[in-house]
């Protein structure tokens, strides 16, 4: 007996005829229908997600909305946005704050995660697959480094209670264990802390009585980032100036006329000073006669490495940062129309102006920069558009969408037909992506020098057209045609919050749906705004 015991065939067992797969992965718009269908069993008779919400949710912040597959099937998800929490001293209005579904109002620089939904399908709960989303969802404030989570969770067995309970009863006896709730008990499981308790917070919730409770996950890894100071500025004062064009005898005397403006504009201690487009051709006119335009534009070209030197020791000097209009610069066979950001920390930047003007591809033989910068500074994001460049929508629309929150306009125009062209489109680019412009521009002449010889401006900083912001969205404005400086605090808390809760919300109002702008640089992945 014991032999053939010992004997008997042995049995194989193929562990992975036991194995189940199980992965919290990121939502794509190929689970949308496995997605709705989880929602109406998960919330009967509540109106489930449209597919242009999932969509939008997608394209804002992909990162946060995340499903767990058991089997190939989508059996729990979670979805959330990043907030600023000064931004909501209210918790109350799910609509406001999860933008109805659409999230357009996530801000990647915010401190908060919020969490919209959390759920998993009714016929595989008690797997514990909400605590892998919660700690997903952990893991993602730790990635982006924001302080908390907050959620306004659902009470849904509160109904069965209503009778003999209030909110506030229910929820302290569910928070104490003596209740089981199948929301409210997952999340104190899971770390998060009650706060609040939310009457009204989604009236067609009759399981929660329309009750929801605010909670929160302090994350104990977030480091505070010292340049956060700088995105929550109130004021930022900025210098333009308007520039006279007016023959000279040296390169000494262009840079006493740049140092007296960027002094005074010291003295009145600004962040920033805008010089005016081309004011170096103002050079040309002590350089003797050239053969042609273009032979001139290559001859002030030289003049830029001595430009560069003169601009950084300024900003180091008068600790303030300075474009310094723009200046002509020979790449390669290419005669390019720079502008320069030199700051104040010694640090340069730069812009190419992108759209060339008929008269200066016909003069000077300029050729077009290809590449949108936005430029991070000691008091915020900005962006330089030389001139005719602020006339084309798309390139501030794809600077905003990259953060900048002022746009710097350096022009150079003949008459006042080419500068109401300027200002008007800079206005409206205020307006549709919520930003301030500055602009600084030439006035005066310089006899005989090609294509640089009249000029006219009206300096000025300009907003938004809203309650918040000056009366006809002119902050300042010089004199026109007359050699001065104006100077001028802009709120970036304002425009921050203006972005949110404005009369209109041009950019959040966008309709993606059916247009979209897509930029592209050398070598990088198409960028949409």
């Amino acid at each position: 007996m014991t032999e053939d015991r010992f004997n008997k065939p042995e049995i194989k067992l193929r562990l992975e005829d036991f194995e189940r797969e199980i992965v919290v992965r990121s939502l794509t718009i190929e689970d949308f229908e496995a997605l709705i269908e989880m929602q109406q069993l998960c919330f009967p008779g509540m109106l489930p997600w449209g597919r242009e919400q999932i969509v939008s949710q997608l394209e804002v912040f992909p990162e946060g909305q995340q499903v767990v597959e058991y089997e190939g099937r989508i059996v729990a998800s979670s979805a959330s946005l990043i907030v600023d929490f000064g931004d909501y001293n209210e918790w109350h209005d799910w609509k406001e704050i999860a933008d109805a579904g659409f999230i357009r109002n996530h801000d990647p620089k915010g401190d908060t995660l919020y969490g919209i939904e959390v759920m998993v399908h009714p016929d595989f709960r008690g797997l514990k697959l909400a605590r892998r989303l919660y700690e997903a969802r952990r893991e993602l404030a730790r990635h982006y480094n924001v302080a908390r989570c907050i959620v306004g969770g659902r009470i849904p067995n509160y109904h069965k209670y209503a009778d003999q309970l209030s909110a506030r009863e229910y929820a302290e006896k569910v928070r104490d264990g003596q209740i089981y709730d199948p929301v409210l008990t997952t999340q104190t499981a899971n770390g998060f802390v009650l706060k609040q308790l939310i009457p009204n917070y989604l009236p067609s919730d009759e399981a929660s009585c329309g009750y929801a409770t605010f909670l929160e996950w302090t994350n104990l890894d977030y480091v505070a980032d010292p340049r956060r100071s700088f995105q929550r500025v109130h004021k930022v004062r900025i210098a333009a100036v308007q520039y006279l064009m007016r023959s000279i005898s040296s390169v000494d005397e262009f840079e006493a006329q740049c140092e007296f403006f960027i002094d005074a504009a010291s003295d009145f201690k600004a962040d920033f000073v805008v010089f005016p487009e081309l004011m170096t051709t103002q050079m040309l006119s002590f350089m003797g006669k050239h053969k042609s335009p273009q032979e001139a534009a290559r001859k002030l070209a030289e003049m830029t490495p001595r430009y560069l030197d003169f601009f950084t020791q300024m900003a180091i000097k008068y600790n303030v940062n300075i474009v310094g209009g723009s200046q002509f610069v020979v790449e390669g066979d290419h005669l390019r129309n720079c502008a320069y950001l030199f700051h104040r920390d010694g640090g340069i930047d730069r812009q190419y102006k992108i759209h060339i003007t008929p008269s200066e591809r016909r003069w000077w033989g300029a050729t077009p920069g290809d590449t949108i910068e936005v430029f991070d500074t000691d008091r915020g994001m900005v962006s330089i558009q030389i001139c005719y460049d602020v006339e084309f929508p798309e390139l501030t629309r794809i600077a905003a969408a990259k953060g900048a929150q002022i746009l710097l306009v350096p022009f150079n125009t003949n008459d006042r037909d080419g500068y109401l062209r300027v200002r008007t489109c800079a206005q409206a680019r205020c307006i549709e992506n919520h930003v301030y412009a500055v602009l600084s521009g030439c006035t005066g002449n310089l006899p005989f020098v090609d294509n640089a010889d009249v000029h006219y401006a009206q300096s000025g900083i300009f907003t938004p057209s809203d309650v918040p912001f000056a009366r006809d969205g002119v902050a300042a404005e010089c004199t026109p045609n007359i050699e001065t400086l104006v100077v001028q605090d802009v709120d970036i808390e304002q425009l921050r919050r203006h972005r949110l809760r404005g009369t209109v919300q041009n950019w959040n109002d966008r309709r993606k749906d059916i247009y979209q702008v897509t930029y592209q640089a050398e070598g990088e992945p198409p960028f949409e705004a």
